[in-house]
């Protein structure tokens, strides 16, 4: 038995200008007005903050960023900073993606100072952690996994206090249609949760929400939410559609306690 509320977050990745995802928001927001039981964030591309922000007022939906810097200020071209999300509205910010990690060479080192200025600004950090397809094939999910959460909580401390969201995206399932077992989801998840209690302290491993990420849709999502260690997920191309994403959601307000 637990009390973590399950948690769905939407990462819109470089989709919708400003006027389509403010209606896009609107109408997940309409869609899931009558769920209760689980926290809902939808991350939009940083143009769109302003719009989606607004469309999420007044509704208990978070506003997300799917990445930031580390430092909150400086000569860091092209940036954002953790203030300049709190003052778009953000309760929330992705972090060490793989896509992050792949194409924009993020670091294990700049995921640990994302992680705590994030904290340090009351921003809750969706940390990343996950395989490629060659080092699950070689056997090595567990040790990359152990290393990834490590190296993104190893500056917290014994922090029990600190709120912490990690996702398990698998690189090889995500965007490919393919997706790891709920029993294989629940394993890793609750890996990353021993992890997380040997350095943190064992009350941020017992509040510690695991997601599951990587093609999550309607006619899957219940195979992980019903998982005891995954406590909601991590939704790509799914959450560009108001229905799928409202399904998505339901089944994971509906998951057992």
């Amino acid at each position: 038995m637990h009390n973590r509320v399950p948690f769905v977050v939407a990462n819109w990745k470089m989709h919708m200008t400003r006027g389509p995802a403010e209606q896009l928001a609107g109408d997940i927001a309409r869609a899931v007005a009558d769920v209760r039981g689980v926290d809902v964030a939808i991350c939009p591309p940083a143009t769109a903050l302003d719009v989606v922000g607004r469309a999420l007022a007044g509704t208990p939906l978070l506003l997300g960023a799917q990445t930031m810097h580390e430092e909150t200020h400086g000569s860091f071209t092209g940036e954002i900073s953790a203030p300049m999300l709190l003052d778009l509205g953000c309760r929330c910010v992705i972090l060490g993606h793989s896509e992050r990690r792949q194409w924009y060479g993020e670091t294990d080192v700049a995921l640990e100072r994302k992680v705590q200025s994030a904290i340090s600004h009351n921003l809750l950090p969706v940390i990343c952690v996950g395989e490629r397809l060659v080092e699950r094939e070689a056997g090595q999910t567990d040790a990359l996994v152990t290393m990834q959460v490590e190296a993104a909580v190893g500056g917290i401390g014994d922090r029990p206090d600190a709120a912490l969201v990690v996702a398990y995206e698998p690189v090889w399932a995500i965007g490919t249609g393919r997706t790891a077992t709920g029993e294989e989801a629940n394993r890793v998840a609750a890996l990353i949760r021993w992890v997380v209690a040997s350095r943190c302290g064992e009350a941020a491993g017992d509040a510690l929400r695991v997601l599951y990420g990587g093609s999550v849709k309607p006619d899957n999502i219940h195979e992980f939410v019903r998982q005891p260690e995954v406590d909601g997920a991590l939704v790509g191309g799914a959450s560009l559609d108001a229905a799928a994403f409202a399904a998505i959601v339901r089944a994971a307000a509906e998951r057992p306690a």
